[in-house]
């Protein structure tokens, strides 16, 4: 199962490299976009929730990876919520 590294920049500027266990994060961000914040929440919800399961289907068992990165995208992603013009960009993607 092909792993995706992203690349997200948050509001205050600063940037981080982040994974996927497969390319289902493909179907529901792209690169270059610029997403508000609870978008990009529910998108990496999504994406990150398929991707556990496409690695349960093949494995028999869930991606902690997966779950553990969701975890902190919605930590770092926080502060920003209630800022009504705050926006997330996904800069780019790793293979």
């Amino acid at each position: 199962m092909p792993q995706v590294w992203f690349h997200v920049r948050w509001p205050d500027n600063h940037v981080t490299r982040c994974y996927s266990p497969s390319t289902a994060i493909r179907d529901y961000l792209a690169p270059h976009t610029d997403y508000p914040v609870t978008d990009f929440l529910e998108r990496s919800r999504q994406a990150l929730t398929q991707a556990g399961e496409r690695v349960r289907q093949k494995y028999g068992y869930a991606c902690s990876s997966a779950a553990d990165q969701l975890e902190t995208l919605e930590i770092t992603a926080q502060p920003f919520v209630d800022q009504t013009d705050a926006m997330i960009r996904v800069e780019e993607f790793e293979s």
